[in-house]
Order: C-alpha cells, then structure tokens, then sequence
C-alpha cells in the first residue's frame, strides 16, 4: 500500500470497479446525495469495527432491520470484499449484494458499493459511505453516513426511507454497543 508523503500514513486502499458495473450518460439531475449525523455514545473504534469486520454480528444489534449479512467473497474488513445482506425496509424483506470500495481505519471510514439487489431495480448505481468521529467535546462519536445514487428515472424517490433506516441501524448498533455486561 502507498503511503502519503505528507503525513507517511498508508493511504486507503480503493477496490478497482468491478466490471459488470453499468455506468450511465443520463441526467444529473438523476443524481443525488443524501447526508446525516447520528451521534452515538460509542467509540469510533468499535463502530467501525461492526462495519467493518463484523457485519456478520449485526444481526443481534438489530435483528428486526438486519436479518444477515453474509460472505460472498473475500474477508471482512477489505476492499474488494463482497458481502449479502439480508435486511427489513418499510416492512418488506429486501436483499443487496455490496462491495467494500474503501476502508480507511484511520479515519474510521468504509465505503460500500451497491452492485445487485432490491436498490438496483430503482438505482444505477448506489454507494453507501459510513465515517464515525470522536465528537469534539465529552465523549462519544457521530456516525456520518452518506447516500450517493443514480436513479433509473425521474419517477423513482431519493432514498429518504434507506437515509432514514441507516440512521435507525446506527442508532440500534450503538445500544448494543454499549449496554452494560
């Protein structure tokens, strides 16, 4: 892995696209980002570790929005890595398939990108970023979560709901995180 040559800290590693991604010359306004914060009691350290290397684990945080989440290819917690899940949204089962684009433990970031499932019969193309940092005064963190996305047609809603499930997932993830033994 490279390293920057400002602060020499490995720089994060980025999966190449995989190639059966569809990649579009539609509209902008197709396209869109959706952003929140969650601010949670737990570290940044042990979130991104549930993202990270123990989606698998998720389950039993939030077992009625994460039914699994599954290995397809790859290890946990690497770019390239390809992982199912299984999840509830607005009351229906629903399934993706993701890749891990980027993971960057310094910063406590991973990246995935939406690449078969239920969100591509709405969306061309999909990418769910998940950054946790310390929050600046006392303890705990903020979970910043941020929705890229193509839409097939103007008829298709911005994912307000997915936004919002992220949050809830976040939120669920953070009890679990730190209830006490």
């Amino acid at each position: 892995m490279a390293s920057s040559a400002r602060t020499g800290k490995p720089k994060a590693a980025v999966a190449k696209e995989p190639q059966h991604v569809h990649h579009s010359t539609k509209s902008p306004a197709l396209t869109g980002k959706l952003e929140a914060d969650v601010e949670i009691k737990a570290s940044p350290e042990q979130f991104h570790d549930m993202f990270a290397n123990k989606p698998h684990h998720m389950h039993h945080a939030c077992n009625d929005k994460v039914q699994g989440c599954d290995l397809h290819e790859g290890e946990w917690g690497k770019v390239g890595t390809i992982v199912n899940w299984n999840y509830v949204l607005d009351g229906k089962a629903k399934q993706t398939k993701e890749v891990i684009e980027a993971v960057d433990p310094d910063k406590k970031l991973i990246i995935f990108r939406v690449i078969e499932g239920d969100l591509m019969d709405e969306y061309n193309n999909f990418l769910i970023s998940i950054q946790v940092s310390p929050k600046s005064e006392g303890g705990g963190s903020v979970v910043h979560l941020t929705l890229e996305y193509e839409k097939l047609h103007q008829g298709i809603d911005h994912p307000h709901t997915m936004r919002q499930y992220m949050k809830d997932v976040s939120k669920d993830i953070d009890a679990h995180l730190t209830k006490p033994n």
